[in-house]
């Protein structure tokens, strides 16, 4: 390894005792490729191998813990004992690479595809007509809570390390909590503590399974959005209320999700600083911080830890285009790392299908394309 990038590879020990060995980390990434059951393909198996060898954290695509809240199709499922033989393979791979394997957990709530659950409503903090969304039940919602600890038990039984709560990228958690999305004037909704009061409860649920299996080992990891671009959206001051409040849980990191790891606040702090700044400032070393956002190269990953803003860097559109990139880091062999995918060599990259043809038609969230000049940034 070029002594450079020894940094990235410090080991980092967690408040429940466990050790990370590295400062790498793999983001959720959705592959579109999970049997129609939910349960993972030959595809996906081929896609996860190599991609977490010499990664610290392998955290995978968004699960399903309900039905009702599927928005992607391939979408994988935690729903049941039905998953775990699938849930178990997943685990197994990655940990088989030297990674920690981390399951986020999900819903969609009102971005939930009709076309992919059958019968049952879209549902969401409040109705949404344009989405076909109705407003959930008081009922409804203590049974999401409930389907949420119950993936985190079936992560628990199925070997994975821990899960990730995922409370970011307008899906039902942030639904919940952005005066946007929640116009409900009930406990769960209205004031700021009323909005995070789901979210909340989502993680005492989940935190409640490690507790009854007594397995402190197992992680637990909150990602979530900062900031949203609408008037009524999300603000940097409302994103420190919601830290404030997961600093009081017994989570063992937080995960921002962001396009740009340097990009400045829009509004509710100062304009001048960088999101990952101004989060890291808040949390104040009381959890560690796993910052994301177009890094590409080595050097562009290793500038990003030398700011101090994120203990843990994630990396997803990089891990893409390089099936062993933290392998080639660790060997010396860094400028072998490419920045945009060669559309004729497919076979190269075990990428599924249906990923690569939306790949093909150079979408913004996917990685740049070899000859389009087209790719560029998104702004939310």
């Amino acid at each position: 390894m070029n002594p450079k990038y020894a940094p990235l590879f410090q080991p980092y020990r967690l408040n429940n005792g466990v050790e990370i060995k590295n400062r790498l980390t793999v983001a959720p990434m959705t592959h579109y490729a999970s049997h129609a059951d939910g349960s993972v393909s030959a595809e996906e198996l081929a896609f996860l191998q190599g991609r977490a060898q010499d990664f610290g954290l392998f955290i995978t695509a968004a699960t399903l813990v309900s039905a009702e809240g599927k928005a992607f199709n391939g979408q994988p499922t935690a729903l049941s004992a039905d998953d775990l033989p699938s849930l178990k393979t997943v685990a197994r791979t990655i940990q088989a690479q030297g990674a920690k394997a981390i399951l986020q957990i999900h819903h969609g709530g009102q971005l939930a595809i009709n076309d992919l659950i059958g019968n049952a409503d879209v549902v969401a903090p409040s109705a949404n007509p344009e989405r076909g969304a109705r407003t959930l039940t008081e009922a409804e919602i203590q049974a999401l809570i409930n389907a949420f600890a119950n993936a985190a038990e079936l992560a628990l039984q199925a070997g994975f390390d821990g899960v990730e709560i995922h409370g970011a990228n307008n899906y039902l958690l942030q639904q919940f909590f952005s005066a946007q999305t929640n116009r409900r004037t009930d406990q769960w909704g209205g004031s700021i503590e009323n909005r995070l009061r789901f979210p909340l409860a989502v993680v005492d649920a989940v935190s409640a399974v490690k507790t009854k299996h007594q397995r402190p080992d197992f992680i637990l990891g909150y990602r979530f959005s900062p900031e949203e671009p609408s008037e009524n959206g999300l603000t940097m001051q409302d994103t420190f209320t919601l830290i404030d409040a997961l600093l009081e849980k017994p989570l063992q990191y937080l995960h921002v999700s962001l396009w740009d790891f340097y990009k400045k606040a829009r509004r509710g702090a100062d304009t001048a600083l960088t999101r990952m700044q101004l989060l890291h400032e808040r949390i104040n070393g009381k959890l560690p911080l796993i910052g994301v956002g177009c890094l590409f190269t080595a050097d562009q990953i290793l500038a990003a830890y030398q700011t101090g803003w994120a203990e843990f860097i994630a990396l997803g559109k990089t891990v893409m285009m390089n099936p062993d990139l933290a392998t080639l880091i660790a060997n010396g062999r860094e400028a072998e790392i490419i920045t945009a995918i060669d559309p004729n060599r497919a076979d190269h990259y075990r990428i599924p299908a249906n990923l690569w043809a939306q790949n093909m038609q150079h979408l913004a969230y996917l990685p740049p394309v070899k000859g389009n000049r087209e790719w560029k940034s998104v702004d939310i």
